[in-house]
């Protein structure tokens, strides 16, 4: 094999390697769904925890928001680890 098809063969392995990589670029309507979905999946613990937080802290009597501060950090916390095993993937 001479020099010149060695040389040949690699601009069409690069060129071939160019256009995948032009292809398989995420493009703007992607990454907005990627980050749209990172952010319920954060933000709809937090929300369900602070509205059954509140709903458990009317069925007492008295003021009391022990519940809802409770049912909020849980949903924090849930909605932390949903981030983390979701961009793990």
């Amino acid at each position: 094999m001479s020099s010149n098809e060695q040389l040949r063969k690699r601009v069409e392995q690069q060129a071939r390697r160019m256009k995948q990589a032009e292809k398989d670029r995420p493009n703007l309507i992607s990454q907005t769904a990627y980050i749209g979905t990172l952010g319920l999946v954060l933000v709809l613990p937090i929300v369900g925890g602070a509205y059954l937080g509140r709903w458990l802290d009317s069925m007492a009597d008295g003021y009391s928001i022990r519940w809802t501060l409770s049912m909020l950090f849980l949903g924090v916390i849930i909605g932390a680890v949903n981030v983390y095993l979701f961009i793990r993937e």
